[in-house]
């Protein structure tokens, strides 16, 4: 029995990580754990401050028009570095590529969800495409207001579907219970434990449940992003088919447009239309999100597609958590 619960421990662990789920291991919610106390997470923060900082400072020093390119290399280090301190030591990572996999692996499932959306979506945007005052507004920001308020709407709609999100953690929680336990591990390491042990769905520790959250978090942050680029290039094409540069003029209140920096020449998108697609596509995303969040129908549909996976999570959890421990610390 020993190097049985060994091999399945380890087979679990495994399965953890192939799937997204590498706050399940023990290990590794404790190396998490001790990474995300505050000294720690303050040190960090400031480490990669500092570093930010100094890089954008010497760039700006070194190259002509050094306030932009310093400002966009620090920009560019913070998130690069936070990245890789989120990515490797948190385990970030492991979750994207699982989310992008599937999101990927079942374009075929997404499709009719995302048109229950879009006809209503479309009409809105479309709408304002066409609104002389939100060319206005959007094509005569300055780049840093334009990407300042793309990251308003994302952070709006993360906030949104971190509202939402451990709702459907906590509601499969509870029906993984009795003998839907075993069913929900077939075809899992956890299959044979699961009918020789007893287990008992217990809650899920923090990080576990925090790694439920995150998995649904990328796998619906995926679908927005693509719904926005695939809106984006609808309002690139719709707008240099039906909209000429007099009337983007007259709407504006410029003297000219203007080509879009360093590609203008080799793409014919003009700045203000580049602008208004970018601040419209990342609207729609914001709309998207919301409306995913609070419409019935549709979080049952997109849910119906991962609540195997997430009913297997807590499952599996039950067996592992199960498994005598101290046969298994020699593995």
């Amino acid at each position: 029995m020993p190097a049985f619960h060994a091999r399945t421990v380890a087979e679990i662990e495994d399965w953890f990580d192939d799937h997204g789920l590498p706050y399940f291991a023990g290990d590794h919610a404790d190396r998490v754990e001790r990474w995300l106390s505050r000294k720690r997470i303050t040190a960090v923060l400031v480490l990669i401050v500092a570093v930010s900082v100094a890089g954008g400072v010497g760039v700006a020093q070194l190259v002509d028009d050094g306030r932009a390119w310093g400002v966009f290399t620090g920009v560019a280090l913070f998130l690069g570095l936070l990245g890789s301190f989120a990515g490797r030591l948190l385990r970030m990572g492991t979750m994207l590529r699982w989310a992008v996999r599937r999101t990927f692996g079942s374009l075929g499932l997404m499709l009719p969800l995302l048109t229950r959306a879009l006809p209503l979506l479309l009409l809105a945007v479309t709408f304002l495409f066409i609104n002389a005052e939100v060319w206005q507004v959007a094509s005569l920001m300055s780049r840093n207001v334009l990407w300042a308020s793309v990251a308003f709407f994302a952070v709006i709609a993360t906030a949104f579907l971190l509202v939402r999100l451990p709702e459907e953690v906590r509601k499969v929680e509870r029906e993984v219970a009795g003998e839907r336990l075993a069913d929900c591990c077939a075809g899992t390491p956890a299959a044979e434990a699961a009918r020789e042990i007893t287990a008992e769905p217990a809650d899920l520790p923090r990080f576990a449940r925090a790694n439920l959250v995150l998995v649904l978090l990328f796998s619906q942050a995926i679908q927005v992003l693509l719904l926005s680029l695939g809106l984006f290039a609808f309002f690139v094409v719709f707008g240099r088919l039906t909209i000429p540069d007099d009337t983007i003029i007259a709407w504006t209140q410029q003297s000219s447009v203007h080509d879009l920096p360093s590609l203008g020449k080799s793409l014919p998108i003009t700045n203000e239309l580049f602008q208004v697609a970018v601040f419209l596509s990342s609207f729609a995303g914001l709309y998207f999100t919301v409306y995913a969040v609070n419409d019935q129908t549709y979080r049952s549909q997109f849910f119906a597609g991962l609540s195997t996976e997430l009913e297997q999570a807590v499952a599996v959890n039950a067996v592992y958590v199960s498994l005598p421990r101290d046969e298994t610390v020699e593995r």
